[in-house]
């Protein structure tokens, strides 16, 4: 059991980190451009999400993580900053 611990090394904390911020980024970025082009986003008072297209992509963001996590070996940007 110690041997698994000796073996698998942590990951620095900046790659991690960074992984995490451009995760998000991409995701909310690229899902709230397409909910915005599906969802006629673009108001007189500028770019607006609200109500059902938000939950829209706040389940969009929770599907991308635990697809992610649980079935692949890590996020994009986890996987492209070898974070995980």
């Amino acid at each position: 059991m110690t041997d698994y611990f000796r073996t698998r090394s942590a990951k620095p904390f900046w790659r991690r980190c960074l992984a995490a911020v451009l995760d998000f980024a991409t995701v909310f970025v690229i899902g709230g451009y397409a909910i915005f082009e599906w969802s006629a986003g673009l108001q007189r008072s500028g770019f607006q999400l609200n109500e059902a297209p938000v939950l829209l992509l706040i389940a969009f963001a929770s599907i991308y993580f635990y697809l992610g996590w649980s079935h692949y070996d890590g996020t994009i940007w986890q996987r492209i900053l070898k974070a995980r």
